[in-house]
């Protein structure tokens, strides 16, 4: 009997910010699309089914270059 596999857990990159601030976003190496802010990067997530996933865990989502704060350039989100 073969043993049982631990649970695949996606490998999530947040890119360093380019130079409009965009960053862009990786799931497993696969491009999902760029984000502008915090908010983008859940949509995204949530797009690709990974909707549970706590985008400010460091743990779970590699963020180069800044972390979930970092978005250098980009103003048009309120701050919280």
């Amino acid at each position: 009997m073969a043993p049982a596999h631990p649970a695949h857990h996606p490998h999530i990159v947040v890119r360093p910010p380019a130079l409009d601030g965009s960053r862009r976003v990786t799931v497993d190496a696969e491009n999902v699309g760029v984000a502008s802010h915090l908010d983008d990067v859940v949509e995204l997530l949530r797009l690709a089914d990974l909707d549970q996933v706590e985008v400010e865990e460091r743990d779970i989502v590699e963020w180069q270059g800044g972390g979930p704060d970092d978005w250098p350039g980009l103003s048009e989100h309120p701050e919280r």
